[in-house]
C-alpha cells in the first residue's frame, strides 16, 4: 500500500526520465554532457576504516499500540523492517534492520492523565507498586520483538527515558518541576539497576529475546530538562550517570547477564565533545566518562562497559559543512581515548530547514536524501559503527520510516511505507554486521587526485564496505537534479560484476533491482543506488 507523493519538480523529473525503469537506458546527451565532469572512485582495499556492526530504528511509541494491531497488518511492516527475503522479481521484500532498539518502560501508562504525559508516548511496566513483576505488560512491543527475531534480527537494544515512576523524585517519569539533576531518588539507584536486570532476564526468559545492549539513560544532556506533558525523559549529570552504570554493572554481573551497558545517548553531539546548552555537569562526556583523570566518573574497566560513546544525530545535520566538521572533531575525539561511537537516534527537527522541517509526513525523496546524506557523514567522517533511525513508525511527522493510520481506539489501523523507508534499506539490507568500511580514492579525468572527492553534498557521495562474507558493497548517493556518470573500481584491479538497487522518486524503484553492471553507469537523479558484488 504504497504511496507515492511527489513535489512538482519531482513530476517534471518522473516525466522526463520515464525510462530509467531499466536502469541503464540515458538520454544521449545527459550522458554526453556529464562526461565532462567524469569522476572515477578507486576503493583502496588496504585502508580498512571501521567495522559496521549494524542499522536499527527504535519501537518507541507506537509499537504499544501496532503490535496489537491485526495479525495480518503487523507481518506486513514486520516485513518491511527486518526481512532479507526477496519477492520473485528478485526485489527485497524488506530492509533487513540488524539491531532493534525496545524502550523499557517506566510505568507512567497505569498513572493514565495523572501522568502528566500525552497518551500516545507512555509506558507501561513491567514491575508493579509492590515490588511485583506482571509479565503481560508491554506486550504489542513484545510481540514485535519476536516478529523481528523470526525474521533474522541478530542484536536487540534497551533504552529507557525515566526510571519506573515508583522510584523517581516527583513520582512521574517526566522531569516536570525540577532542574538539571536526575529525577531518581537518591536511595533508589540500586533499585533502578536490579529492575533493569530482572526486565531484561524476564524478557529473555519468556519471549526468547536476549538483549545486547542497555542504555540507561537517554539524552540526559538535552538543554530543554524532559518538561512534561510531552514524553517521558529525565536530564542527569555525569556523575549521577557514572553511579548508575556502576549499579547496574553490579546488577548485570549478579543475573549473570552478558549485556553491554552503552552511555550516554548524547541529544547532540556537541555535549560529547563539550558544553553545549547545559552546564559543566553535563557536558565534555566523552573526557567526562573515559579520561582516567576523571576520577569520580570513570567508566573504563568495568565488566559491562565497552570502550564506546553513544550520541544522536539531532540539530548537527545544518549546515552541511558544518555536518562534516562536528563529524571529524568526534572522530578525532574517540581515538584519542580509544573508543567506538555509535549514532543511535536521529529524526528530522525544525532547524532542518533545507526539505522543511519535521511537521508533515513525507513520502518522497526529499526526505529520504537528506537522511541519506546524513547517514553518508555519520559513517565517512564520523566513523560510526552503529546507525539507527528513531522510530519506526510514526504519525504526521518526519520521525517515522513508516506512516502509521489509526482508529479511536488505536487498536487496529493501517500503514504506508515511504522513500524514506527504502533509503536506509540501501545500506542496512546490504551493509551486514561486521562489514568494513574502506577509503575511497576520486580522480578526475586526468587522473589527479580529489580532496574528499567521495562527498560532494550536492552531487555524488559514495562510501565501500566489505562484507564478512567478502563481497562488496558500495553505496551511491546522487543528490544532483541532473544525471551523473559513476565509474568505480577497487584498486586489485579485478573483475567484477555488480547488482543494482536503486531508490528514486519513480513509484516502482524503491530498492528496487536496475539490473547490473562492470562498474560504470550513470547515477540517476536524486537517487540513491547501492552495488553488491555478484558472485
Amino acid at each position: 500500500m504504497a504511496h507515492s507523493l511527489f513535489p512538482s519538480r519531482s513530476l517534471h523529473r518522473i516525466a522526463r526520465t520515464a525510462a530509467l525503469f531499466g536502469g541503464l537506458v540515458f538520454a544521449a546527451n545527459a550522458v554526453a554532457d556529464g562526461k565532462s565532469d567524469a569522476v572515477k572512485f578507486t576503493i583502496k582495499t588496504g585502508s580498512p576504516e571501521q567495522t559496521v556492526l549494524h542499522f536499527g530504528a527504535s519501537d518507541a511509541w507506537s509499537m504499544k499500540y501496532v503490535g496489537l494491531w491485526p495479525e495480518a497488518e503487523q507481518e506486513k511492516i514486520a516485513d518491511w523492517l527486518f526481512s532479507m527475503e526477496n519477492d520473485a522479481a528478485g526485489k527485497p521484500k524488506g530492509i533487513g534492520l540488524s539491531v532493534w532498539r525496545f524502550n523499557l518502560g517506566a510505568g507512567s501508562e497505569e498513572q493514565g492523565d495523572s501522568a502528566n504525559i500525552k497518551p500516545g508516548t507512555r509506558t507501561d511496566c513491567v514491575l508493579q507498586a509492590d515490588g511485583s513483576y506482571d509479565w503481560s505488560k508491554q506486550a504489542g512491543q513484545r510481540n514485535f520483538l519476536k516478529l523481528a527475531k523470526a525474521r533474522g534480527v541478530p542484536h536487540f537494544l534497551a533504552f529507557l527515558n525515566s526510571a519506573p515512576v515508583y522510584f523517581t523524585k516527583n513520582g512521574w517519569a517526566t522531569n516536570t518541576g525540577r532542574g538539571g539533576t536526575i529525577n531518581l531518588r537518591d536511595d533508589c539507584y540500586d533499585d533502578f539497576a536490579n529492575y533493569m536486570a530482572e526486565a531484561l532476564a524476564g524478557i529473555e526468559k519468556r519471549d526468547g529475546i536476549h538483549f545486547d545492549y542497555l542504555c540507561p539513560v537517554n539524552e540526559p544532556d538535552g538543554s530543554w530538562n524532559w518538561l512534561g506533558p510531552k514524553q517521558e525523559g529525565s536530564p542527569a549529570t555525569n556523575r549521577e550517570i557514572a553511579r548508575l552504570v556502576k549499579e547496574t554493572d553490579k546488577a548485570l554481573t549478579k543475573k549473570k547477564l552478558s549485556t553491554q551497558i552503552i552511555v550516554p545517548e548524547s541529544s547532540d553531539l556537541r555535549c560529547l565533545l563539550g558544553i553545549h546548552q547545559t552546564d559543566w555537569q553535563r557536558g565534555n562526556t566523552i573526557s567526562t566518562f573515559f579520561s582516567k583523570d576523571s576520577t569520580a566518573t570513570y567508566l573504563g574497566g568495568l565488566k559491562h562497559v565497552p570502550n564506546l560513546i553513544v550520541g544522536h544525530s539531532y540539530w548537527t545535520n545544518t549546515p552541511v559543512e558544518f555536518m562534516r566538521d562536528i563529524r571529524v572533531a568526534l572522530r578525532d575525539s574517540i581515538k584519542k581515548y580509544g573508543l567506538d561511537y555509535w549514532q543511535t537516534e536521529i529524526c528530522i527537527m525544525s532547524n532542518d530547514t533545507e526539505i522543511g522541517g519535521g511537521r508533515g509526513y513525507d513520502f518522497s525523496m526529499k526526505t529520504a536524501l537528506y537522511v541519506a546524506r546524513v547517514i553518508h557523514h555519520d559513517m565517512v567522517f564520523a566513523n560510526a559503527k552503529s546507525w539507527s533511525w528513531w522510530r519506526a513508525i510514526g504519525e504526521d511527522y518526519r520521525d517515522g520510516l513508516v506512516r502509521a493510520y489509526t482508529t479511536d481506539s488505536l487498536r487496529t489501523g493501517w500503514a504506508s511505507d515511504s522513500k524514506l523507508l527504502w533509503a536506509l534499506g540501501n545500506y542496512s539490507r546490504f551493509v551486514r554486521p561486521d562489514a568494513v568500511r574502506y577509503d575511497i580514492e576520486a580522480a578526475d579525468a586526468a587522473g589527479k587526485v580529489i580532496a574528499e572527492g567521495y562527498n560532494d553534498p550536492t552531487g555524488v557521495m559514495c562510501s565501500a564496505y566489505r562484507n564478512a562474507d567478502g563481497r562488496w558493497v558500495v553505496v551511491a548517493i546522487n543528490y544532483a537534479e541532473a544525471v551523473k556518470p559513476f565509474a568505480f573500481s577497487t584498486d586489485d584491479a579485478k573483475a567484477r560484476q555488480w547488482q543494482m538497487y536503486r531508490t528514486s522518486d519513480i513509484s516502482a524503484e524503491s530498492l528496487a533491482p536496475i539490473g547490473t553492471t562492470d562498474g560504470e553507469t550513470q547515477l540517476a537523479p536524486r537517487s540513491i543506488t547501492t552495488f553488491v558484488e555478484q558472485p
